[in-house]
């Protein structure tokens, strides 16, 4: 028997680049699916974690809350426009020994660690890129208990 997918979502109306994240996802139980890919956008979500999710007015499958966490760490990386794509791929590609594997969309990177794998050791490596002004990262905790969504003052502040 195959796994049945399906796409779920989460609105994220205080984020400062999108208003909701869908994700490809396995049901695992009714109203239960394990995300099979990387957030880009959503915070306190990650790769293998099992969600709750039920259909909202028009039949999209909103994120409700996390039932069991998948073990995986989520980073985002947004490399400056200096640094070529090959050369940002093969930085990443370095990562590798240590769980990471990643997802991209232009000059963003959606990086999972998998358990078991220092999500500090990451960090380091990614903070002698960033103190070189050649990227910038960010870990995605939650920033809002209760929520997939940034900070309303987050957002309020970085527009100014």
């Amino acid at each position: 028997m195959s796994e049945e997918t399906a796409k779920v979502h989460v609105d994220l109306p205080n984020h400062r680049a999108t208003g909701g994240e869908t994700f490809w996802a396995v049901r695992t139980g009714t109203d239960h699916f394990r995300l099979e890919n990387v957030p880009f956008f959503a915070y306190d979500l990650n790769f293998g974690d099992v969600v709750q999710a039920r259909p909202d007015a028009t039949g999209v499958l909103i994120i409700e809350r996390v039932v069991t966490r998948g073990g995986h760490s989520t980073l985002r990386v947004i490399f400056k426009r200096s640094v070529a794509i090959d050369e940002a791929v093969a930085f990443l590609d370095n990562l590798r020994p240590l769980g990471v594997s990643c997802e991209r969309d232009g000059h963003c990177f959606a990086l999972d660690v998998k358990p078991g794998f220092s999500v500090d050791a990451v960090c380091d490596a990614l903070d002698e890129w960033a103190e070189g002004g050649r990227l910038d990262f960010e870990t995605c905790h939650a920033r809002v208990l209760g929520s997939f969504d940034d900070e309303p003052e987050r957002l309020a502040e970085e527009s100014t």
